[in-house]
């Protein structure tokens, strides 16, 4: 008997996975998104990582802006995703700050870093941005994404 409470024990937490994942509705920009939490949709600003403009009120559409946003859109739009908070979780605008995980486990806002679609934001602190700063680093020694030869 006791083998079967230990292995209850061990399938919780995968049940309990499965209710965090909420649904990407809308990708706003490459570091930007929308998902549905509660019935009630959410404007995310992914921790960490800052993608060239596509959508600012001032500013015109920034070299690879336009890339970065359809990099995002193929990972994340119409998918289910888990979300994780830092020690901030709203910004200036009201938008929710998270880090972005697919169900496959791939972690977006490192993922957009690591393929060179955006930087690592470092004007504030968060707990990964010593191995953003190292993808971004990694991302631009290997000409990926924003750092690739223009031709």
């Amino acid at each position: 008997m006791k083998w079967y409470l230990f292995l209850l024990f061990l399938l919780i937490p995968f049940t309990l996975n499965a209710q965090d994942y909420h649904l990407c509705s809308r990708v706003v920009d490459g570091d930007t998104i929308i998902v549905n939490i509660d019935g009630k949709k959410e404007r995310i600003r992914l921790i960490g990582v800052d993608t060239p403009e596509t959508k600012h009120p001032s500013k015109p559409v920034q070299y690879y802006g336009k890339e970065a946003t359809a990099f995002t859109k193929s990972m994340v739009e119409g998918k289910k995703v888990m979300i994780g908070y830092d020690s901030q979780l709203r910004d200036r605008y009201d938008r929710l700050l998270a880090y972005v995980y697919l169900e496959d486990g791939t972690f977006l806002n490192a993922e957009i870093i690591k393929q060179g679609y955006g930087f690592a934001y470092t004007k504030f602190n968060f707990k990964y941005l010593e191995e953003f700063r190292q993808y971004e680093k990694d991302a631009r020694e290997n000409n990926r994404g924003l750092w690739k030869e223009k031709t």
